[in-house]
């Protein structure tokens, strides 16, 4: 789906959904902000310069974590999957461990470092997706779907992940067309039909307007009652 017409200014430090029904242009958008695509026409910008002009800086400082967490599995062990990246970048190999033990860390998966990476659940395989990010140290994570074909265990791990990283400073971008169980931590909700945005705005005053454009309202607030977190 490509993007028509597409205006958006995140702050730092946002916690932002974009919903739509599949084919609405969410993982497209996603993709042009740390140059996975470019734009044939306007401009992305990451901190006052264009994504296109400086690629590496701009994927270095946008990490996005994808829907299919196996095609972001590189290595034969989670340790050295996680390590890829800063590899990549050059780093010293004392640096390169610091980063891969902190981020293993982060994610809870750092009993798991000599493991190989296909044995893992699901939501372990996503939480490695995103120790993989996170050793880039970007400044802003992008997540596509992050909680597709995930049982609810592992649908609280990983929403557990994302709640705690923006509580860390991070600018988090969510793309979903379930709800029901981000909803309560974002301050802001866009709303994407036919690449275009159609909405944009505080959540709780777009909820009612999901169901117009494919998107099914959270549970909840088609009740008349507040959405409450999956983590309380």
């Amino acid at each position: 789906m490509g993007l028509k017409n597409i205006s958006l200014s995140i702050p730092e430090g946002a916690f932002v959904v974009i919903a739509g029904m599949n084919g609405s242009g969410k993982t497209t958008l996603l993709q042009h902000l740390n140059g996975l695509l470019l734009p044939t026409s306007g401009t992305v910008y990451l901190s006052g310069m264009s994504v296109s002009e400086n690629l590496a800086r701009s994927r270095q400082m946008v990490g996005m974590v994808f829907q299919d967490a196996d095609s972001q599995i590189v290595c034969e062990t989670v340790f050295d999957d996680v390590a890829f990246g800063p590899e990549n970048l050059r780093l010293e190999h004392g640096e390169v461990e610091q980063r891969v033990i902190w981020a293993l860390r982060t994610v809870g998966l750092f009993d798991l470092k000599d493991k190989s990476p296909h044995l893992l659940s699901g939501g372990e395989k996503r939480r490695l997706a995103i120790a993989g990010v996170l050793a880039m140290e970007p400044k802003v994570l992008l997540f596509d779907e992050p909680f597709s074909s995930l049982d609810y265990p592992g649908v609280k791990q990983v929403l557990r992940q994302i709640v705690s990283l923006h509580e860390s400073g991070c600018t988090i971008l969510v793309a979903a067309h379930d709800l029901d169980n981000i909803i309560a931590h974002a301050d802001r909700l866009v709303i994407m039909k036919e690449g275009r945005i159609v909405r944009d705005g505080v959540p709780a005053r777009l909820l009612g307007e999901l169901e117009a454009f494919g998107v099914r309202e959270p549970s909840a607030s088609r009740s008349g009652g507040k959405n409450p977190s999956w983590l309380n």
